[in-house]
């Protein structure tokens, strides 16, 4: 590990490494469209059923549901001169909404080309609800849930505190 100062990107940096990590997830989402429609929907034509056309079109939603998300969130702006004002919200930050976007169109490509073996492959796709369940309770819900309400507490303890010097004072 290095130690000292994590170093920052340029918003050329990031605008640049953004086109490039948007380029990837096409391609994947092109690849594993192709090879799921020449599979099913051109080798298989005959016995596609209704199942197949409607993976086909959930895999379709979800892609563009994720991958517009992803480039709406890289979207530079310019400044009038044609110079880079913004580079946009770094795609490739670790723990940033992105990541989770990635890891949702890399799981259904990944489904997508298995299900050409066999439709039962999409119930894994019950993985990414599970995991945003997940992340809900461990970011949101737990915390909020278990948090200790200090104002609520601290209360109590204070009129505690209070009788018992009280009694201490009627002692002597």
């Amino acid at each position: 590990f290095p130690k000292g100062k994590v170093g920052t990107k340029g918003k050329k940096q990031i605008f640049e490494e953004n086109k490039e990590t948007l380029k990837f997830y096409l391609w994947i989402i092109l690849g594993a469209n192709a090879i799921y429609g020449v599979v099913n929907l051109v080798i298989f034509y005959t016995t596609a059923s209704f199942w197949t056309w409607g993976a086909c079109v959930f895999s379709v939603a979800i892609y563009g549901a994720s991958y517009r998300s992803m480039s709406s969130m890289a979207k530079a702006s310019f400044a009038d001169d044609g110079s880079l004002a913004d580079g946009g919200i770094d795609l490739n930050m670790e723990q940033g909404m992105a990541e989770h976007l990635k890891d949702v169109i890399l799981l259904t490509a990944i489904i997508q080309v298995l299900s050409c073996f066999s439709l039962y492959v999409w119930y894994f796709w019950l993985l990414a609800p599970g995991r945003a369940l997940y992340l809900l309770w461990v970011n949101v819900l737990g915390p909020w849930l278990t948090a200790d309400n200090s104002a609520a507490a601290q209360e109590p303890n204070e009129k505690k505190q209070r009788r018992q010097e009280r009694r201490q004072m009627k002692r002597f």
